[in-house]
């Protein structure tokens, strides 16, 4: 009997698997089956509930079963691959005439087309905000970076429910959305591992399934301590040596496609593809250096160079061939007015740039030859910009060994960063060339980036593909385009509209206009007719072939705490172009004609106030250090009780900011038997910052400042086991920032090292490194006493930071805080 029940059970099982064998070959057929999909209507999104379309009785054997359909895009909507480098101007990469060789932005260009009057903001922030809602920056409360945000409807920072993010409406129209790399648009006080992270790339605001990357400006590509997977820190590059945050991106972004491929091969994708690189810190791997080297690109020095961009440019017909190259600015030094060692410097800045460069497009490809492989790449609309904005001349003009140094009003000298030359590009610098190659890399136009009024911060090369769709493989267009245009070009391309309603709230309307019409049509005409630009008071306005400019009263690379121009809405002197007959802004028509001059101007004044852009605000560094909202406000006591670690931003996110202010910080500890050692407390590393911790016992507080000095207080014995209460105590010698003090280092309220520090940092310690207790997962202060992480032996049973109030001289707090001057 029981062998006789045993087989009934096998052959009952094998109906089973039989029957649904025969219910797995019917998905897909028709409503309610598990494998049916649907397409949804995109203008209000999520969509309802959908309809039981079974039938239900009381008896489930006389009821028929339903399964809501899975949501999937259109048929025939193509995958997406977003790609923005970062600060790289138009005339860098090879593809627009550059000297640098971007083969997989060629092979893009080669398959599609390359657009040659297309614009952003010319800020990073700003740019991304744009290009990811499809709508101006200000529009969208991004009217300058993140760091700079001020309490203004066009300036506060804070994207809104009313403008999501292409990631959400593509997520929400069955596609898997994933990004790679920077996202510098999350509100600073909502910058830590706590939140909220509503706007966050995986926030319902930019909806993205997959986040891999780094909140913030830009970040070590050796060690950066604000990587994040989703909404958690991490630290792959401890224990890692040689490990390069641009390999890594493309590992991870090559893992999902294949992934999706083997999981759910017929599931769209969107990819954005946002590394680090070009920005600051430039850092690339030796070998790549040392590639782009032996090419001597760079030998005869940025004229010359941008000379042969330009013949380039006109070889490659990405300018007409009446093109006039502008003039160089009397502010750059010329080439032959160099010294030799400035030279050999300066050609070594641009070495590593260009590795830097051509090391990330290497990686980009690694990405490109993924969805090759996968098969997918016929039905990929690839995008690939090159910039958020023009070249960065935020190097100053000689160039920085570390990016920190000017963000604490530093100029280092040729002498200063030639102490750096052979480690230019590790992981002991943060280094930016000098500024001349931003000039020479804007080739053909002028200034840089941070110039809105201008191509040279404004105009970027980009190129599109779409191999299944866009047939004039290699082609050129030339129309005027601004980023706000990608999103109504994807939504386009998918045969999405563009939603009204997303999560509840009415949505603004997108505000770009699609590129779509181009693909099949290189004269048509352009459907871009006027756009406003608008930075630091820099402004222009562009209608239908005529641009109407104000550039800067002060040259960006003039980075300082000086007060801002009395009068930025008028003290601004305006050019006139006409861009039918002149290209590149090199011919102004001002004073000629006035008459069309002052229409202009009353446009940009019509737009501005359409698109939120009034107040006008000039104001740079100042504006990094006015006070924004945070979870913190007012608190000026820090009670820690255990290892913390990854909190970035002090002052906003979170951590406590000691700059300009005395402080204490005092940490109850209890040391084993056979001694302790570690961190108690760090904020910053290598490039800038304190720590306060026991090397071989020892109590130690060390401030580097800027890699220009490290001054230390410090014990000359061992703790003894039991129980102790450590202090630093700093009192500040303001008011006036930077002004140094004095500090104390107490055991047990005994003072067991006491001396001043002259100057201490005015600015900002660096958003790369995070603040620490009881563990460093950085970068050392100090390399010559420990290493990271330098984990704390000991108990540490409690650390108090307490600060005091921000001492400023009244002119400082007026050109910092402005209208908030008596609230602080």
């Amino acid at each position: 009997m029981k062998g006789r029940a045993v087989v009934c059970a096998l052959a009952f099982g094998a109906g089973v698997i039989v029957s649904i064998a025969a219910i797995a070959q019917q998905a897909g057929g028709g409503p309610g089956a598990p494998g049916a999909t649907t397409t949804i209507d995109g203008r209000y999104l999520p969509p309802p509930p959908q309809p039981f379309r079974g039938d239900m009785q009381t008896n489930a054997m006389q009821s028929r079963p339903a399964w809501p359909a899975l949501v999937t895009p259109p048929k025939g909507a193509p995958n997406v691959l977003l790609i923005m480098v970062d600060d790289e101007g138009f005339g860098a990469p090879s593809t627009f005439g550059g000297v640098i060789p971007t083969p997989t932005m060629d092979r893009i260009a080669k398959a599609g087309l390359r657009y040659t009057a297309f614009h952003t903001t010319a800020l990073c922030s700003p740019t991304r905000a744009a290009l990811l809602t499809g709508r101006n920056h200000h529009s969208v409360s991004t009217g300058v970076v993140v760091d700079q945000a001020t309490g203004y409807p066009g300036y506060d920072s804070v994207i809104k429910r009313d403008s999501v993010a292409i990631g959400e409406i593509l997520r929400q129209n069955g596609y898997d959305t994933s990004w790679y790399g920077k996202d510098h648009n999350v509100p600073q006080w909502v910058t830590s591992q706590a939140g909220p992270f509503t706007d966050w790339p995986t926030g319902p605001i930019k909806g993205f399934d997959y986040y891999y990357g780094f909140i913030g400006d830009d970040t070590s590509q050796w060690q950066p301590n604000n990587l994040f997977r989703n909404t958690t820190p991490i630290e792959p590059y401890l224990g890692q040596p040689g490990w390069n945050l641009i390999t890594a991106m493309a590992d991870e972004a090559i893992q999902r496609i294949r992934m999706l491929n083997e999981v759910q091969p017929e599931r769209p994708f969107m990819i954005y593809y946002a590394p680090g690189a070009t920005h600051a810190p430039h850092h690339p791997t030796p070998e790549w250096v040392k590639k782009i080297s032996d090419m001597h690109l760079f030998d005869q020095g940025y004229e010359a160079v941008r000379q042969r961009i330009y013949a380039n440019q006109k070889k490659l017909g990405v300018i007409p061939q009446d093109a006039k190259l502008t003039p160089w600015p009397d502010g750059i030094p010329k080439w032959d007015t160099l010294s030799a060692e400035a030279k050999k410097l300066y050609t070594r800045q641009a070495d590593v740039y260009a590795a830097y460069l051509a090391y990330t497009d290497h990686e980009i490809g690694r990405v490109v030859q993924a969805i090759d492989d996968a098969g997918k790449l016929d039905n990929t609309l690839v995008i690939y910009i090159a910039g958020d904005n023009g070249a960065s001349p935020e190097g100053t003009l000689n160039g920085l060994y570390s990016e920190f140094a000017i963000l604490n009003g530093i100029h280092p000298t040729v002498a200063e960063n030639m102490k750096f030359y052979d480690a230019w590009g590790s992981d002991q610098t943060y280094p930016h060339y000098a500024v001349g190659w931003a000039w020479t890399f804007d080739t053909p136009y002028l200034w840089t980036k941070e110039v809105a009024s201008h191509f040279g911060g404004t105009r970027n090369g980009m190129v599109m593909s779409w191999p299944a769709r866009i047939k004039d493989a290699g082609g050129i267009r030339n129309q005027f385009h601004h980023v706000i245009d990608i999103v109504p070009t994807i939504l386009e391309a998918a045969t999405l509209p563009e939603p009204v309603m997303v999560n509840g709230v009415a949505q603004k309307p997108i505000e770009g206009v699609s590129m779509a019409y181009t693909w099949d049509q290189r004269n048509a005409p352009g459907r871009r007719t006027t756009q406003y630009f608008e930075m630091f008071g820099s402004r222009a306005i562009y209608d239908r072939g005529w641009i109407a400019s104000a550039p800067p009263i002060v040259a960006p690379w003039d980075l300082s705490l000086k007060p801002p121009a009395p009068d930025v809405m008028n003290g601004f002197k305006w050019q006139l172009y006409d861009l039918t007959k002149d290209w590149t802004q090199a011919d102004d028509l001002a004073a000629t004609m006035p008459d069309k001059l002052r229409d202009m101007q009353q446009m940009f004044i019509l737009e501005a106030s359409k698109y939120n852009v009034f107040p006008l605000d000039d104001r740079t560094l100042p504006r990094f250090m006015g006070t924004k909202p945070s979870y913190t406000m007012g608190r000026n006591v820090f009670t820690y009780t255990g290892e913390l670690t990854n909190v970035p931003f002090p002052g906003v996110a979170g951590a406590p900011n000691v700059l300009n202010k005395s402080y204490t910080i005092t940490a109850d500890i209890e040391i084993p038997q056979g001694g302790a050692e570690g961190m108690l407390v760090t904020d910053g590393g290598h490039f800038g910052g304190y720590g306060f911790y026991l090397l071989k016992g020892r109590p130690v507080f060390t401030w580097n400042l800027i890699q220009l000095a490290i001054v230390k207080w410090q014990g000359k014995d061992a703790l003894a086991a039991g129980r102790h209460t450590l202090e630093f105590d700093w009192k500040y010698g303001g008011p006036g920032l930077g002004k140094g003090g004095t500090g104390t280092l107490k055991v047990d309220g005994q003072v067991v090292d006491t001396h001043p520090m002259p100057h201490s940092l005015p600015v900002g310690i660096g958003w790369v490194e995070t603040f620490n207790v009881g563990v460093d997962t950085g970068t050392a202060v100090d390399e010559s006493d420990y290493q990271v992480p330098f984990r704390f032996t000991g108990k540490l049973n409690k650390l108090t930071v307490k600060v005091g109030p921000e001492e400023l001289t009244p002119a400082e707090r007026e050109m910092i805080y402005g209208t908030y001057r008596d609230r602080q």
